[in-house]
């Protein structure tokens, strides 16, 4: 059963479009370590970077996971820029966060000469990535909802880099004609979203949100 929906993945989405996905891993041990409680006893006191949410973004913040956790994961204004979004994903010390990584069962379908790379990731109600593209991968919410919204790799968005998904949703995709619209869908918890290579794609949290995306590189 499971060869043949790995065949049916590489055939019909592998490399031409995106894929929701549900029942194939059981994440409950992990999705226990990633509930609140559970963080903060284990990693309150650590250093964590943030990112800026912008397109093109170097900017980097270091604080503790506490204070992120506590302070920080409050609902996103429509008007912030995305320069002054703090967003928790990606720079994780492979080594401090190793025993939570290995709980984690990734999505048994993968793509050949590639090998996943994990990044980690909480943000609060209103926060997200604007339109970006990279490499094949998945993206599964362990709690919380996460909104996506994404292009072919031949019909890039219009969008500002440096505004916020929920700044686009709001003034520029009233805008859009039908045929101009995203492919779009919101992830709830056990649930992974497969993403082709080169796919443009932004993401919006819906809830307070905990996922975990998986690069095939």
């Amino acid at each position: 059963m499971i060869y043949s929906l790995r065949f049916f993945f590489f055939l019909r989405y592998a490399y031409t479009r995106p894929l929701i996905i549900r029942g194939i891993t059981d994440n409950t041990r992990f999705r226990f370590l990633c509930s609140r409680a559970s963080l903060l006893s284990e990693y309150g006191d650590r250093t964590v970077r943030l990112s800026t949410a912008n397109t093109h973004s170097y900017s980097k913040v270091d604080v503790p996971f506490e204070q992120f956790v506590e302070f920080l994961l409050t609902p996103q204004d429509v008007s912030t820029l995305g320069s002054e979004t703090l967003y928790f994903f990606g720079d994780n010390n492979f080594t401090e966060w190793h025993s939570l990584f290995k709980e984690y069962k990734a999505p048994t379908f993968t793509l050949p000469n590639t090998s996943p790379a994990y990044s980690f990731g909480i943000a609060g109600p209103g926060t997200g990535v604007p339109f970006h593209w990279h490499g094949p991968g998945y993206s599964e919410v362990i709690y919380g909802r996460k909104r996506w919204f994404l292009y072919p790799p031949d019909k890039g968005p219009e969008f500002h880099p440096n505004r916020t998904t929920l700044n686009w949703l709001t003034e520029w995709y009233p805008t859009l004609g039908i045929h101009e619209r995203p492919f779009e869908c919101t992830i709830r918890p056990g649930e992974a979203l497969y993403f082709p290579d080169r796919w443009w794609h932004a993401t919006l949290n819906l809830d307070t949100s905990v996922f975990i995306s998986t690069f095939l590189g």
